[in-house]
């Protein structure tokens, strides 16, 4: 069966993919643990910003492989081509099995979680209101890509609202709340190990855009839109991410944001009173619920791309495509099974945390592959080549290398269960190839 997935997304629908996948829970909710970690309101900010600078330079950098293989899978697709099948096949088994249901199952949790601290009800409605918004974006997903794309774009309109009204407000507003950005404000103690924490934090809120390369080949143009949606996105996501940290930092006193996952809310009502907060919180809700389609849009490619070549377990099932829509929903339903079972295991930093160390070891694959593949494969066509290279690929390598150092030594027991999820491909890998050549002999 061949990949009949339907060409349907341009620009504005790719690059609201890009900004409405990064901007869902991380810029609202981890601005308490970037807080707590640096105790510092510099030091906060100068995270952000290197966060942010460190993803777009891995953005520019995976945009060369992007547009030189424009398939749907992506970044699968891309280690196939300069690693072989196997590499390909384990980051689709990770993303697939791991990565985007985490990610799910972490969104509806905080959906929930702002969504009973709004109306104050009862805890014991976690659970089912987060598995309520899982299935919901399940649902408007199987409608099909056209109708999804729509509904990003359209959730990342509203989910601006809030983000500009506290960035406009506290910038404006007169602050009762000092600190500093020049010069640089070094708590006392280990501070240089407080930011390493705040930096892995702020790249859990810039993650998401490698995604949109899973749907390249639904793009239309995927050529020209799909660096521009992923330059143009990042670099508006870092700007948006300074500010409303710059504007909460204005507002409220560094130990009120520190460790307080309510601390954005929070900060809206001292600008706009208790109503006005309120609309803010659901502005909010908005955001979570916008980056959990871009999530669930995404994640669905995976699978489906990896079944299209026998390599994914029930591979006959998984690349069924629905008949009026062409959404492969056999993945979808998979999908959210994983993400409902993860919602019983884990809250929302247990599930960011685990699936920062498993991309980013594949993203220092891919970083270099742009390197190995410019030297094993010259003639490849490049309808965009990263600026400054080799320059900015390098600045991707060591900041990804600094990450996965950090995350190895604060999160030892989590890159463990990671790495052992991811390793459990190698087996299933080997019984399909396996199949494939008995099947062919």
């Amino acid at each position: 069966m061949g990949d009949s997935l339907k060409k349907e997304i341009k620009f504005f629908s790719a690059f609201a993919i890009v900004m409405g996948t990064v901007i869902g829970a991380g810029v609202f909710f981890k601005s308490a643990a970037v807080t707590a970690a640096t105790q510092s309101g510099s030091l906060t900010l100068l995270a952000w910003l290197v966060g942010g600078l460190l993803t777009i330079c891995g953005g520019l950098t995976i945009t060369e492989l992007a547009t030189a293989i424009p398939q749907t899978g992506g970044p699968v697709k891309y280690l196939e081509v300069a690693y072989g099948k196997l590499p390909g096949f384990l980051l689709g088994w990770a993303q697939g099995l791991v990565y985007y249901p985490a990610n799910i199952a972490a969104l509806g949790v905080i959906f929930a979680t702002q969504l009973l601290n709004l109306f104050h009800l009862q805890q014991a409605l976690l659970l089912p209101i987060a598995l309520l918004a899982v299935v919901s974006i399940t649902g408007i997903n199987l409608l099909g890509t056209r109708i999804t794309a729509y509904f990003q774009s359209a959730t990342l309109i509203l989910k601006m609202i809030p983000i500009v009204l506290i960035v406009v407000a506290s910038l404006l507003s007169k602050s009762t709340v000092h600190f500093t950005l020049l010069p640089v404000d070094l708590p006392h103690g280990n501070w240089a190990q407080g930011f390493a924490a705040a930096l892995l934090a702020t790249l859990f809120a810039y993650d998401g855009w490698l995604g949109l390369g899973n749907m390249a080949g639904e793009m239309k143009r995927p050529e020209k839109d799909l660096p521009r949606a992923i330059i143009f996105g990042l670099g508006a996501v870092t700007l948006i991410y300074f500010l409303i940290n710059w504007g909460m930092l204005k507002t409220l006193p560094l130990t009120q944001i520190a460790g307080n996952s309510n601390a954005t809310s929070e900060a809206a009502m001292v600008l706009f009173g208790e109503s006005g907060g309120k609309l803010v919180t659901l502005g909010i809700l908005i955001s979570v619920y916008g980056a959990l389609n871009g999530y669930t849009l995404s994640g669905i490619r995976v699978p489906y791309a990896l079944a299209l070549e026998d390599s994914w377990p029930f591979s006959k099932q998984f690349r069924k495509l629905s008949k009026h829509t062409a959404v492969p929903y056999v993945v979808a339903l998979f999908q959210l099974a994983v993400a409902c079972v993860m919602m019983y295991f884990g809250n929302f930093d247990l599930l960011t945390d685990m699936v920062i160390f498993i991309m980013w070891t594949f993203n220092l694959f891919l970083f270099v592959a742009v390197f190995k593949l410019r030297k094993t494969q010259p003639d490849l066509p490049r309808p965009y080549r990263v600026p400054l290279y080799p320059v900015i690929p390098a600045i991707a390598i060591v900041g990804c290398a600094f990450i996965l150092v950090m995350t190895l030594i604060t999160q030892t027991k989590l890159v463990a269960i990671g790495i052992f999820l991811t390793a459990l491909g190698v087996p299933v890998y080997f019984y399909k190839n396996k199949k494939q050549t008995d099947s062919s002999s």
